[in-house]
C-alpha cells in the first residue's frame, strides 16, 4: 500500500522549492498531494485532524525558514500550532510521527524531494494510518 500523504506548503518558499524540485526534474514519490497556502502560519490544527480524518497516512507542514518569513512571523505561529497538533494527536493514540514540520526555502529544490522521499518512507514503516478515513 503507498501511502497518501497531505503537503501543506507556503506559497513563498517550500511551494517554489517544490516547483524547483519538479523543473529541475528531482525525483520523489508522486504520494504527495501538495496544497499551497500564504503561510504555514495559516494552517489551522483543525485543517491538519481533517486531512487524516479523510484518508492521509501522514501530514507534513512545510515553510519559510524561521527568521525570512514573509509575514513576520507566521513560521514560529506554525511551529507552535504543529507541537499543540502533535500533543493532540499522542493524546488521540496516533503516532505522532504522521504529522511533520520542515523549512524549506524556494532555494531547497534538492531538499524538498529529500524531505518528501523520507516522510513518505517513515509513513510506509508506520503503515496505514489508524484514523482509516474516506478514500
Amino acid at each position: 500500500m503507498e501511502p497518501k500523504i497531505v503537503a501543506f506548503c507556503c506559497k513563498w518558499c517550500s511551494s517554489a522549492g517544490a516547483d524547483l524540485a519538479g523543473t529541475s526534474r528531482m525525483k520523489y514519490p508522486p504520494n504527495i498531494r501538495i496544497i499551497r497556502v500564504m503561510c504555514s502560519g495559516r494552517i489551522e490544527p483543525s485543517y491538519i485532524l481533517r486531512a487524516l480524518e479523510l484518508g492521509a497516512d501522514g501530514v507534513i507542514v512545510t515553510g519559510c525558514h524561521l527568521g525570512d518569513c514573509h509575514y513576520i512571523a507566521g513560521n514560529e505561529q506554525a511551529k507552535k500550532r504543529v507541537e499543540m497538533t502533535t500533543e493532540l494527536l499522542e493524546t488521540m493514540g496516533i503516532d505522532p510521527r504522521r504529522l511533520r514540520l520542515e523549512w524549506i526555502s524556494a532555494s531547497e529544490g534538492a531538499r524538498f524531494a529529500s524531505v518528501m522521499t523520507d516522510f513518505v518512507e517513515e509513513i510506509k514503516e508506520l503503515g496505514p494510518s489508524p484514523l482509516g478515513g474516506v478514500s
